[in-house]
C-alpha cells in the first residue's frame, strides 16, 4: 500500500493532465496492472509517477518545503549542451541519441535519470 501522499500526486498529475476516468484506469492497467491507485505497491507508484512525468506532469513545489524540480535538470541540460560544444558537435545530434538512448520522441520528455544516461553516453564520446 502506497502513502496518502503518493495517492495524492498520482491524483494530481491526472488533473493536471486532463484525463478522463477511463484513460486513467486504462493507464494504470498497462504501468501496473491495476485499475485504481489505492492497488498500487511502491514499485508500481514510482512507475506510474515516471510515466505520468514523461506526459508532462510537473509536481508542485511548496516554498521552503523541497528544492526546484528544475534545478538539477537545469544543470543536467547545461552539462548536455556543454559536453556538445566540446566535441564540436552540432545540437541536433542529441535528439538522435533521445531517441536511441532514451526510446523517447523529445528531450523535454526525459527525466532526470534520462538525461544521466545522454550525460554518460556523451562523456563516453569524449573520453
Amino acid at each position: 500500500m502506497i502513502s496518502q501522499g503518493t495517492l495524492t500526486k498520482i491524483h494530481t498529475a491526472k488533473e493536471q493532465l486532463g484525463m478522463d476516468d477511463e484513460s486513467y484506469r486504462s493507464m494504470l492497467l498497462s504501468i501496473a496492472g491495476v485499475t485504481s491507485a489505492k492497488e498500487l505497491d511502491a514499485l508500481g507508484a514510482t512507475q506510474v509517477l515516471r510515466h505520468l512525468q514523461r506526459c508532462g506532469f510537473r509536481p508542485i513545489q511548496h516554498l521552503g518545503r523541497r528544492a526546484p524540480v528544475s534545478s538539477g535538470r537545469d544543470e543536467q541540460m547545461k552539462r548536455i549542451e556543454a559536453l556538445l560544444a566540446e566535441a564540436g558537435r552540432p545540437s541536433s545530434d542529441v535528439h538522435e541519441m533521445v531517441k536511441r538512448i532514451c526510446k523517447v520522441d523529445a528531450i523535454a520528455f526525459c527525466d532526470n535519470e534520462m538525461l544521466g544516461k545522454l550525460i554518460a553516453a556523451l562523456q563516453l564520446d569524449a573520453n
